[in-house]
């Protein structure tokens, strides 16, 4: 037994969320390469205070277990730790086992009770030694309890978060079973009405409602308005004459009306039933939206918070206070646990209050952006212009490799500008279209199941215009009177409109107001921390492994598997991360000999210590020289017959499928952003030219002209990426010798 205490406890408490076991072992090989002893407290609350369930964990305890839903350390309801007796039994058999630091991933209730904990800690140490289950030696040797919560939720419910572990894997089997429901509603023309999870909390809904086209949706946040049900059966029969043959209608489990009484999924096929004479299914997805692998964001994220949760364990007095730890601007954030939770219980006060607009700024300033973006994307028309004559005439195009996700990024600019009363052309195939005069025009109900489309409905190209390509864009740009482009692409699509913009001298026809909208999976470019179609990619990265992982259970092998994204190390590094690669090889840190020697020697120590499976992942540009065919030879030859190696070219598996719905969410903001731009610009007869990105999770613009001074040309991508402040530690929790 420890007589200083100084080891750490983690706990999973509460409904269990994919992403937990990420978490886990995030906080248990931190511990360890610290050199601290790391203790699982199975089944919560139960665990600690029966004593039992708290283990002592190594290296290999959380090995494999990233692809894991649920939580191996399980989760269980505590009622004797409600009374001080059972807290006191606790306090005991922390201080046996050395724990004077404790990780807990819950919800509110879960980080309630460990603050409680902490509290009541001095006290309960006396009671112990009084009543002598604990010396004086012991008690003065465990002097705190330090706490530090991560919040376990698919409800994304807590504040001072942008997301909680498990509410990116809940949302996206929300969006798989809403797209899979859409094609049967198609096909019998029929309406659903889907409920979903959340508790009292509305994002899975909202989100979900965003990136599914749903024809409306019910959350607790922002209660219906007396006579909704006439106006949501009037939109409905109006998508219908439109020509929309599925109608979807999300429902929150916590939907209320305005007097506080419940929505039920029932009450409102009732009403679908009775107002439109439909037929109408109702679809309640329950527990399967918690249920299965975590998405690759959950793994990272939990990753990043579970790091970060050892660190703050270890401040100084001076420095350390209970903190909850979530995601903030795509870095990890910690902020006062019982503030946090104090803030969050605040939501249904608010609610009941009738204080909506305060009960939505809790929730984050992208809630009210998507209820706002809602409001205008589920209208089956545009709403009525006052002139026949539209207010002015805007381009859009694609650019680039096709990225998941632009699609919905050009429905959202089409209905956008429609209901503006401004007209949209797409450009057919890129800067080739505009030089071609390839332009259509789209109405409002043509572009409705854009939202699920992977790819490009209006075709991308890699062309960019140059020397007699620019008079051919001016002349079709002042034939069509475009008064405004956008172009959402990647890399080649960014270098096109930098080159319009350095011919305005030339031709006066580029002097009107341009946008650029990051759309690349290799997610190398400036302005925006993450590109629409890169969650995608990764999601499809981690797929493909862990079915190549689990190929390999009676092989001793190790898997090398080239990845995406040119020169950029965004893809091999997110995707390693995800799914616990023991070596990743990018661009920016390029690959030595000297490097791949350590690594060989790192693997067959562990192989020879009966590793059966190894994961080793390449960027596709990482090296000219050692490419994957020559690591994968020289690895194999090298191996001293320990293990084989099998090599794997993922290709354009990762650019395809469906898109996520943080992509489809991510593509919508983004379009409504960069049309309200155009339509600013426009208004007061501007030309600024832009590219726009989402930094920490604030819409930024930075001007076209900076592109150069802000990008390597050469490698392609931007000079600062922020990511690679995670490589580090990332490597760190995957050490293949241990």
């Amino acid at each position: 037994m420890n007589k200083i205490g100084n080891a750490i406890g983690i706990m999973t408490s509460g409904g269990d969320a994919p992403g937990m076991n990420a978490a886990v072992r995030a906080v248990v090989r931190t511990a360890i390469n610290r050199g601290v002893d790391a203790y699982a407290i199975y089944d919560g609350y139960q665990g600690m205070v029966d004593g039992t369930g708290i283990k002592k964990m190594d290296w290999h305890s959380v090995g494999g277990i990233l692809e894991q839903g649920g939580t191996i350390i399980g989760t269980a309801r505590c009622k004797e730790f409600r009374e001080r007796d059972g807290r006191r039994k606790a306090v005991l058999n922390l201080v046996k086992n050395g724990i004077t630091r404790l990780v807990v991933i819950g919800g509110d209730g879960s980080l309630t009770g460990a603050s409680m904990l902490s509290e009541e800690w001095p006290s309960l140490l006396r009671e112990l030694q009084d009543a002598g289950q604990l010396t004086a030696e012991e008690v003065a040797g465990h002097p705190q309890l330090r706490i530090v919560g991560l919040v376990g939720s698919i409800d994304n419910d807590m504040a001072d978060t942008d997301m909680t572990i498990g509410a990116d894997t809940a949302l996206k089997r929300i969006t798989d079973a809403v797209d899979a429901l859409a094609s049967t509603a198609a096909s019998h023309q029929r309406t659903f009405v889907v409920e979903v999870m959340g508790r009292n909390c509305g994002y899975l809904a909202l989100v979900g409602a965003v990136a599914t086209g749903a024809s409306w949706v019910l959350i607790p946040e922002m209660p219906p308005e007396p006579g909704w049900e006439d106006k949501m059966c009037e939109l409905i029969r109006a998508g219908t004459q439109a020509g929309r043959r599925d109608s979807i209608v999300l429902v929150a489990e916590g939907a209320r009306d305005r007097q506080g009484q419940p929505i039920t999924s029932a009450y409102v096929k009732d009403v679908l039933e009775k107002k439109l004479n439909r037929d109408v299914r109702i679809t309640v997805l329950g527990h399967v939206q918690r249920g299965g692998a975590p998405t690759a964001f959950d793994r990272y994220m939990s990753t990043v918070v579970g790091f970060r949760a050892v660190e703050q364990l270890f401040k100084s007095d001076e420095e350390f206070q209970p903190v909850v730890i979530g995601i903030q601007k795509n870095r990890a954030h910690a902020a006062p646990l019982m503030e946090s939770v104090a803030k969050t219980r605040s939501v249904a006060d608010k609610i009941a209050a009738g204080k909506y607009q305060e009960a939505i700024a809790i929730r984050g300033a992208s809630f009210g952006i998507f209820l706002k973006i809602l409001n205008t994307m589920m209208q089956a028309v545009p709403k009525p212009a006052k002139s026949h004559e539209p207010q002015g005439t805007f381009a859009v195009m694609t650019v680039g490799w096709p990225a998941a996700g632009m699609n919905p990024a050009v429905r959202t600019a089409i209905r956008m500008a429609m209901d503006n009363h401004y007209r949209l052309l797409c450009v057919n195939d890129g800067f080739q279209g505009l030089i071609d005069d390839d332009f259509k025009e789209y109405g409002w109900m043509d572009v409705d199941d854009w939202i699920r489309r992977g790819g490009s409905m209006i075709g991308a190209n890699r062309k960019i215009p140059e020397a007699a390509d620019f008079y051919k864009i001016a002349r079709n740009l002042e034939k069509h009177n475009i008064q405004g482009l956008m172009m959402i692409g990647g890399w080649a699509g960014y270098q096109g409109m930098h080159a319009l913009y350095q011919q305005r001298n030339a031709f006066p026809a580029f002097n009107i107001p341009m946008v650029c909208i990051p759309a690349t999976i290799s997610n190398n470019l400036p302005g925006a921390e993450l590109s629409i179609g890169a969650d995608t990619a990764v999601n499809n990265i981690v797929e493909a492994i862990d079915k190549i992982k689990h190929s390999s259970d009676s092989a001793r092998r190790a898997f090398l598997v080239e990845v995406m994204g040119r020169y950029c190390g965004y893809l091999t590094l997110m995707s390693g991360i995800a799914t616990g690669a023991e070596v990743m090889y990018f661009h920016e840190e390029g690959i030595t000999l000297e490097r791949m020697e350590n690594d060989l020697k790192a693997l067959v120590k562990g192989f020879k210590k009966n590793r059966h499976l190894a994961l080793i992942i390449r960027n596709e540009n990482a090296n000219p020289v050692y490419t994957t065919d020559f690591i994968a030879s020289l690895f194999e030859e090298a191996g001293e017959h320990f293990f084989d190696v099998r090599k794997c070219i993922l290709g354009p598996i990762q650019q395809g499928g469906n898109p996520a719905p943080f992509d489809r969410a991510r593509a919508t903001r983004l379009a409504y952003e960069g049309i309200n731009f155009l339509m600013e610009q426009h208004g007061k007869h501007g030309t600024d030219a832009v590219f726009l990105g989402l930094v920490g999770g604030v819409t930024g613009m930075q001007p076209l002209k900076t592109l150069p001074e802000l990008t390597a040309a050469e490698q392609q991508r931007p000079v600062e990426q922020w990511w690679t402040q995670v490589v580090q530690f990332a490597r760190d929790l995957s050490k293949p010798e241990l």
